[in-house]
């Protein structure tokens, strides 16, 4: 059962409709969706916002928050952006890196996001899948898998252009990060078939695009930042590497997997910040406590051996530790969600977002959903070749290059490893700031797609490079030169 945009606001918190009383609907913004008071902001803005419910298939609510373009909504694109997890919320792209409103540390107070996408781009941010923040199903049941998610993600989109039918013809951008690496490349199939949607492209922030590839770029990535020192590294290139090519994947050598073992503990379990390697860890050194398992998006190593040590993420091993139960947030490590779930689970504030009594209480990452979820694609391979096979979408993979989740290299090996035409050659790019030109990273571009990166940004790359990231996203949904 799904809540219906006509009903107003009241439709969200009483979700008795069913999707099919959906389709057909063709009218302007629906007006209980409306956010028309938004508490920690100084002075509202001039642009229009909404928030409610998407129907995702049968009892399946996905909450959005939709920001229209800051000038000439009408003729802007529509992004849809998804952050990702699995089971992390898009409110954290929202409120902390590239959406109008800015979370304090306070919890309550809001500041206007200079830098915002909505500057630029009708901005859709979506709660995927249903149990991520405030979204829900009706049967309280979590368990999904990536072609599901797909599917819902694809059936939310539809549902938001019926409750807005005055952006069904806009050029449609989908973008997302992280696990978003999963969830974009496959929604794309979805869309890419549907001749009513103006699909446009796609961009992806530090994304998960190959398990094997990211792991074995990890490795490199760690040894040629200084993590891992000469005696390892000769270690690991004895033990799994043969005939000039390495496998830290999912290499049968015994001794091989120690080593990994030990490069893991370095990179993962020692208190270095896995999303940003040279920001502070919030919260400070574990100390004792140690993260079995590491990061919550990508790692999940081939080896049996470690693959058995390391099938729990980061999340599931803190709830199985009594101490932690009581002492640890349930966010990623070395990072702080408290101000924006302080904020988000105000009372105050779940009422101007129309939030359905039936959600549960807003957390930066639901441990229920990453439990359940089953990953089924090791790669994305096929999907970029798809779209790239259709010569009319454009696609940007980006990566902030201290990033080890998604590191820089991996994304940028599997952009190699598609086997496109290049177009030009591996090149710094400039924006400005201060009045001066700077060095923003580094782009290759070929035939539909880029790959780029941001100097001295991690995993969030607009919240760590915020003109950058901008510079960026503006020149990419304008089709201008990087």
């Amino acid at each position: 059962m799904c809540p219906a945009g006509a009903a107003a606001g009241a439709a969200a918190m009483r979700p008795v409709l069913l999707c099919a009383l959906l389709l057909g609907l063709s009218r302007a913004a629906p007006p209980g969706h409306e956010v028309t008071f938004l508490p920690g902001l100084a002075k509202q803005p001039s642009f229009r916002h909404f928030s409610g419910y998407l129907c995702a298939g049968p009892g399946k609510l996905l909450h959005y928050w939709f920001v229209e373009a800051q000038s000439n909504p009408q003729d802007s694109p529509l992004v849809l952006w998804l952050n990702g997890g699995p089971g992390c919320s898009s409110m954290e792209g929202f409120l902390k890196e590239h959406g109008p409103f800015l979370i304090q540390p306070d919890g309550v107070t809001l500041k206007y996001n200079d830098y915002s996408w909505n500057k630029i781009a009708n901005m859709l941010y979506v709660e995927s899948p249903a149990g991520v923040g405030f979204s829900y199903s009706e049967d309280k049941k979590y368990a999904t898998n990536d072609t599901e998610v797909a599917h819902n993600n694809y059936l939310a989109l539809k549902n938001f252009l019926q409750l807005f039918p005055e952006y069904s013809k806009n050029d449609l951008y989908l973008t997302g990060e992280s696990y978003g690496g999963i969830y974009i490349p496959t929604l794309a199939e979805w869309v890419m078939q549907d001749p009513s949607l103006n699909l446009k492209g796609i961009a992806v922030g530090n994304g998960l695009s190959s398990y094997e590839i990211n792991d074995n770029s990890l490795v490199y990535f760690a040894y040629y930042h200084g993590l891992l020192g000469t005696e390892l590294w000769r270690d690991l290139q004895a033990f799994c590497c043969s005939q000039g090519k390495c496998n830290f994947h999912d290499n049968s050598n015994l001794n091989c997997t120690l080593k990994m073992q030990e490069m893991i503990q370095i990179v993962e379990e020692s208190g270095l910040n896995i999303y940003n390697l040279y920001a502070p860890c919030d919260g400070g050194v574990p100390g004792s406590m140690r993260y079995e398992g590491g990061c919550l998006v990508t790692h999940d190593l081939g080896n049996s051996f470690i693959r058995t040590r390391m099938k729990f993420s980061w999340q599931q091993n803190l709830f199985r530790m009594p101490v932690a139960r009581n002492k640890v947030r349930m966010d990623p490590p070395c990072t702080n969600s408290t101000a924006l779930r302080v904020y988000l689970n105000s009372p105050e504030v779940k009422k101007a977002l129309h939030i359905s009594p039936s959600a549960p209480d807003w957390e930066v990452c639901s441990f229920e959903v990453n439990r359940s979820y089953k990953r089924l694609y090791m790669q994305m391979n096929d999907q970029y070749l798809k779209l790239l096979g259709a010569t009319k979408y454009r696609i940007l993979v980006y990566n902030g290059d201290v990033d080890m989740a998604c590191n820089f290299l991996g994304d940028e090996w599997f952009v190699d490893s598609l086997c496109q035409k290049v177009q030009v050659a591996r090149r710094p790019w400039l924006y400005t700031e201060g009045g001066e030109n700077q060095i923003g990273g580094f782009v290759k571009e070929f035939t539909n797609i880029a790959f780029l990166t941001i100097k001295g940004a991690g995993h969030m790359v607009p919240t760590d490079r915020p003109l950058a990231a901008f510079t960026m996203f503006s020149r990419f949904i304008k089709n201008e030169p990087y």
